[in-house]
């Protein structure tokens, strides 16, 4: 259901792309009109990708105009494949500023969300604390008998207020962590969560509770897949784990693809990655995540990639 709904979605901002270049570049036929007017009219939704559409191609226009080095370039008429790239760049760049228009169930869902480049640290009422990294989202529940916070996206640091009567449990992508007088760290994605102890333990088990629950000590990090299930527990480096509560992002040989995803935590715009062999080659080094120009510039300088900015669009190309 969510896969085929995320296809409709990139469809409509592909067409919507389409339809801006069309009229931008005066193509549009009386025909043309005619089929634009009815594609408009078919739902709210199309007209507001249109719009979008319009806003993200003005900002690259301005970014391109205000660039000397890029208001240098001498603009060739586009053949048909360079028209459909461009169309799939923007239709992927408003499907990432779309977010803020599909963020509208996780937002109900929600009872804090740190917004991009926001690390906000929350004091809960038994007095633990949670500190939200850049473009995360949390819900809480606390009653007489327990305390849980459900990690609903991205990644959060919990330090726990001790009440004995009362556990406290962190619940993230099919698996439950029970603090154990403790302070820890706990980052999801649709893949997989890690839990990560810096004080004391904590208990991992499945939503489900199929399998025995795995205490993981202090300076250690325990892995589990989508059913909750844990797959690996195994020392950790956690002055790298928790360097992003610095505005940083530690890493020895990590894909390209991740430490595009953690820069862009802090960036408002859209950070593209041209094909996916550029995707996979590895990185290492401390990137400043909170600085998109400084931590591009190093992921640049090592591997040898192109930078390309036009407004908030970044395409990086090998």
């Amino acid at each position: 259901m969510a896969a085929r709904q995320s296809a409709r979605v990139r469809k409509r901002h592909e067409e919507a792309a389409a339809w801006v270049l069309k009229n931008r570049n005066g193509e549009r036929s009386a025909p043309d009109s005619r089929a634009f007017e009815a594609w408009l009219a078919e739902s709210p939704e199309n007209k507001t990708a249109y719009e979008a559409a319009e806003r993200l191609m003005g900002e690259a226009r301005n970014a391109i105009l205000n660039d000397p080095a890029l208001r240098s370039f001498k603009v060739k008429p586009r053949p048909p494949a360079a028209r459909i790239v461009t169309i799939a760049i923007l239709g992927m760049a408003l499907a990432g500023g779309a977010f803020v228009y599909s963020d509208g169930p996780m937002r109900l869902q929600a009872d804090a969300i740190s917004g991009t480049g926001e690390m906000p640290t929350i004091t809960l009422a038994d007095g633990s604390t949670m500190q939200l990294n850049a473009s995360s989202a949390v819900a809480y529940r606390f009653t007489g008998q327990t305390r849980t916070v459900t990690l609903l996206r991205g990644q959060a640091f919990f330090a726990v207020a001790k009440d004995a009567s009362r556990p406290f449990v962190v619940e993230a992508l099919g698996g439950r962590t029970t603090a154990l007088g403790t302070a820890f760290d706990v980052r999801t994605d649709e893949h997989a969560t890690e839990v990560t102890v810096t004080e004391h333990a904590v208990s991992v088990a499945s939503d489900t509770l199929a399998e025995p629950a795995v205490r993981v000590g202090e300076g250690h990090q325990a892995v589990y897949d989508r059913d909750g299930k844990v797959r690996d527990v195994r020392q950790a480096e956690t002055h790298a784990v928790l360097a992003w509560r610095r505005g940083q992002l530690v890493v020895d040989n990590a894909p390209v693809a991740e430490v595009v995803s953690e820069i862009g935590r802090h960036f408002g715009g859209r950070i593209i990655i041209s094909n996916s062999e550029l995707a996979a080659r590895r990185a290492s080094g401390t990137f400043i995540v909170t600085d998109t120009d400084a931590a591009l510039g190093l992921l640049r300088d090592s591997l040898g990639l192109s930078v390309i900015r036009m407004g908030p669009l970044i395409l990086l190309r090998g």
